[in-house]
């Protein structure tokens, strides 16, 4: 599986929204320099008043392009890195990926995958009905989760928009994504 990375963000501060950036670097164990997600520890903040010594499962969130495509053909103005993740990506199906695979991000980064990005409430508050848009629920009932995955840095690096991606799958048997 290949794909590219279309854009990338970071916000020093706990917003929504994160900042494009020419180039990102990722460090291992820790997740992208200079982010407030950056960190050994949970640093999402509903997750650090709950336990503040929780791994960092979520240092890198990644969405695909081909969602925004989809939420503006909705009707929703959503750009690369409003939805606060750090890297945007083209050409993979990033929600069917199994928990451990691993996305090689240009020359040198290695992200392992941990899981789905639970959206909340806020999602509405940067656009009305935006969370019907990336939650919903599949026919036997279960939810279905769209706004992205999570994962932590084993390999850092810089990582740029154009840059390929290439994906190592675990063995198998494979695990299905669960919100992280």
């Amino acid at each position: 599986m290949q794909g590219i990375v279309t854009a990338v963000s970071r916000s020093g501060v706990h917003e929504f929204s994160k900042d494009n950036q020419p180039s990102i670097r990722l460090l291992a164990g820790l997740g992208v320099q200079d982010d407030a997600h950056l960190g050994v520890t949970v640093q999402h903040r509903s997750r650090v008043a709950a336990d503040p010594t929780q791994p960092n499962l979520r240092q890198v969130h990644l969405i695909a392009a081909e969602l925004l495509d989809e939420l503006a053909a909705a009707g929703f103005d959503v750009a690369a890195g409003q939805l606060g993740e750090n890297v945007t990506t083209r050409g993979l199906d990033l929600i069917a990926l199994p928990r451990g695979a691993r996305l090689l991000l240009g020359d040198t980064a290695v992200v392992r995958v941990t899981g789905l990005r639970n959206p909340c409430e806020q999602i509405n508050g940067f656009q009305t009905g935006l969370l019907k848009q990336v939650v919903g629920r599949a026919d036997d009932g279960t939810v279905v989760r769209r706004a992205g995955i999570m994962g932590i840095v084993v390999t850092g690096g810089e990582v740029r928009p154009d840059d390929p991606i290439s994906v190592e799958l675990p063995p198998p048997p494979h695990e299905p994504l669960e919100r992280v």
